[in-house]
């Protein structure tokens, strides 16, 4: 890589085979990372992949508030520290992917710390800065109101600036003002996050200045691939990731969240998703659908809920339409030019967070379908003679701030209604409230997981846990044994909510996360279950705090894990073996399908933690590290959860290393209690799935599978198989099974 001080060879790394997701903080940054190297290299992963690198608010834990595109975070070590980071990794023949922001910047506090901000404050529309961000100028009558206000507190000069609280603003302020903080901003802004200001990409000017420094770092071969947050929220994601390959040229994946049965764009150059689509069907895979009808009963009978989750969905929707964005509804109302009710209702009624339709061009038949769609459904529930019709026509064939803005706004509303509402209200079963999971669906049967999985790209990234999150991985193990086992679990949540109660609606979430994290400190669960209230907005929510409502959160959580823990532990514990089973299976199917798999911190041993920020609490590298050095020196057999689940993780990723990623994906026939498949002829992937019931007939009996032609080598046993070969034999060591072509 080029240093400034001469030439030194580029590894040319190629896209990844798989990838290590790494939370950088200020506490946890290049330097740290750096002496992972030989751990992530014996781990088995190629590549390391970093969250975002660049300038964020001096405190950030997450590194998604940009303040500055111009440089590699300072508190991380700077672009001397990134420098080394990669020349330590190509030390240790691992690739850099980095996690780049290109939908929106921070608004920070001082809001001086965004000096393109900044000079857009103080130059309005004169400032050079004034195209880079999406604000709405004649809303504002030239102004551009700032939500900062929120209590008799008055701002003052001070010199040449105006001070609120912490805020602070040019002088005079002829180009903003500053207005409630409930109140929707005058600018696009990332979900309903006022302190995240939407970014013009589509500008050349705009997108060449805010992605210099990452195409530098490319081009001098410190990083060598790319995940995109957010690209629904661009006025054009295919031309932004077309752009973006034309001037990187590497492996690119996008955050795009697919619904059902939804796909990827055709047209969008990139070589895949961050995989969420692979997780849901991962999860369903270990979910038995037997489940569905007991478990929704006694969600309904516990928490008073509905019992269709689409009732819940549409409700959820247009509150947040109403709470939240009033200031984008009226933007996309004057481009629309057409009925504000119609156009409310027809966003709730959108099932996708984008459909793909690009001004100027012809509207592709399924981002029609799905609009249409979304109309009728629309109608059906406003008075007759609402112009939905119209409204449909306009978002699809309309004004291009017509379309584009309705492309914009469906994605907030979905992940503010859905992810942030919907999915803490409706939960029989929350392993399956996953970002685009389906809740009410339970389960799928292997036919269709091999039919999914054969159509999927060699380049797409496949995941079980991320950032983002509702669960890790194992805590969802835990949870999808309840599906075969709901008798059991309606008798231990009724002897523990006989003993500890609070709120109907939040009590039944609280008992199947605080089984499923078990163990887990009075603190870290306080602060999930406040959270969980908070976005569920049944009782409260993040702007309407409630005390009195919060110590009632605080006292449960105590009582519950005081008076109830031993019960709990118990509980858990008798499950433990399911739990197990279900764990190291999702590690192996995702481990072993076509595309890229990523590994998050920390997860290639148990971990049991909730949504963020739980997520990104620091992880036990020094253990893990004692844990793979022991396994060296160990012989193939069972041990602990964490033993067993390394083993998996190393075992299938240095597989990986020697197969090619394109090799096709290839059925093996089972029973109901087992899933398999073959990459072409070099390695089989075998999991028990429905573990309970597998127990209950009394295990494998004479069950059979059929390898494929050739001599085979257990990777995780150290036995050899060929031919037909009973499942009691090959499954005797582990519930699974990682089969190489010898």
């Amino acid at each position: 890589m080029s240093d400034g001080r001469g030439e030194s060879p580029v590894r040319d790394f190629g896209p990844p085979l798989s990838t290590y997701r790494i939370q950088l903080t200020p506490d946890f940054g290049f330097a740290e990372v750096a002496e992972l190297a030989p751990y992530l290299r014996d781990l088995g992963v190629s590549h390391v992949y970093l969250s975002p690198i660049l300038q964020a608010t001096s405190r950030s834990r997450h590194g998604y508030d940009v303040t500055d595109h111009s440089r590699v975070r300072e508190e991380f070590g700077g672009l001397e520290g990134l420098r080394a980071l990669s020349e330590r990794l190509t030390a240790h023949g691992l690739g850099v992917v980095v996690d780049i922001v290109p939908n929106h910047m921070t608004v920070p506090v001082p809001e001086s710390g965004n000096r393109q901000l900044w000079s857009v404050l103080r130059d309005g529309q004169a400032s050079p800065y004034a195209r880079w961000f999406d604000i709405d100028w004649e809303a504002g009558d030239g102004r551009v109101d700032m939500p900062v206000l929120g209590d008799e507190t008055e701002p003052y000069g001070d010199g040449c600036v105006l001070r609120y609280h912490d805020h602070e603003f040019p002088l005079p302020d002829t180009h903003y003002r500053l207005v409630d903080w409930r109140r929707g901003p005058g600018y696009r802004r990332f979900f309903d996050v006022s302190s995240l200001i939407g970014l013009r990409v589509e500008d050349p000017v705009v997108f060449d200045a805010t992605h210099e420094v990452i195409v530098g770092l490319v081009r001098d071969g410190i990083v060598h691939g790319l995940r995109v947050d957010h690209p629904d929220g661009l006025a054009d994601p295919r031309g932004y990731l077309a752009r973006l390959r034309e001037v990187c040229g590497v492996w690119t994946v996008a955050e795009k969240i697919l619904v059902g049965e939804e796909r990827l764009p055709d047209d969008w150059d990139c070589d895949g998703t961050t995989g969420y689509e692979v997780l849901n069907r991962i999860t369903g895979l270990f979910v038995d659908p037997a489940g569905r009808e007991p478990l929704t009963e006694l969600f309904v009978a516990r928490t008073g809920m509905p019992a269709d989750y689409a009732t819940v969905v549409g409700q959820a929707k247009r509150e947040v339409v109403d709470l939240f964005f009033g200031a984008e509804l009226n933007r996309l109302h004057k481009a629309v030019g057409s009925d504000r009710e119609a156009l409310a209702e027809l966003l709730v009624a959108m099932p996708v967070y984008r459909a793909y339709a690009v001004p100027g061009e012809p509207v592709p038949e399924r981002s029609a379908a799905i609009v249409e769609a979304a109309g009728l459904a629309a109608a059906s529930r406003l008075p007759e003679g609402a112009p939905v019709a119209e409204v449909v026509d306009r978002v699809l064939y309309g004004p291009a701030d017509a379309v584009v803005r309705f492309q914009q706004t469906c994605g907030p509303v979905m992940a503010k209604g859905v992810e942030d509402t919907a999915l803490y209200r409706w939960y029989p079963l929350a392993c399956l409230n996953e970002v685009g999971g389906e809740p009410d669906r339970f389960g799928g049967n292997v036919g269709d997981f091999h039919a999914f999985c054969g159509e999927m790209s060699p380049g797409t990234m496949t995941t079980l846990s991320t950032h983002d999150t509702k669960r890790s991985e194992d805590v969802r193990a835990r949870l999808a044994v309840l599906s075969e086992m709901p008798e059991e679990w309606a008798r231990a949540v009724g002897e523990w909510s006989a003993k500890v109660s609070f709120d109907p609606v939040l009590d039944y979430l609280a008992w199947q996360n605080l089984m499923a994290a078990w163990p887990i400190e009075p603190g870290r669960f306080f602060e999930y279950l406040l959270k969980a209230a908070r976005e569920a907005k049944t009782a409260i929510s993040w702007a309407t705090p409630d005390p009195v409502y919060e110590r009632g959160i605080r006292d449960f959580v105590m009582r519950a894990i005081g008076e109830c823990g031993p019960s709990v532990a118990e509980f858990t514990a008798m499950i433990e073996p399911y739990a197990r089973s279900n764990s190291l299976g999702q590690k192996l199917v995702q481990l072993m399908l076509p595309g890229v798999p990523d590994l998050y911190w920390g997860n290639e041993v148990t971990d049991f933690s909730l949504v963020d920020p739980d997520n990104r609490r620091p992880v036990d590298f020094a253990r893990r590290r004692t844990l793979l050095a022991a396994a060296r020196g160990r012989e193939r057999r069972g041990g602990s959860w964490d033993e067993d689940k390394l083993l998996v993780t190393t075992q299938a990723l240095r597989l990986r290393k020697r197969l090619d990623p394109a090799l096709p994906y290839v059925p093996i026939e089972t029973g109901e209690h087992a899933v398999a498949f073959a990459r072409g002829d070099r390695a089989v992937a075998v999991a028990t799935r429905l573990p309970v019931g597998l127990a209950a007939r009394g295990g494998w009996g004479s069950e059979t599978i059929t390898l494929p032609h050739g001599r085979w080598l257990d990777l995780l046993s150290g036995a050899r198989h060929t031919g037909r070969v009973p499942l009691a034999h090959l499954l005797s060591v582990l519930p699974v099974a990682l089969l190489e072509r010898e």
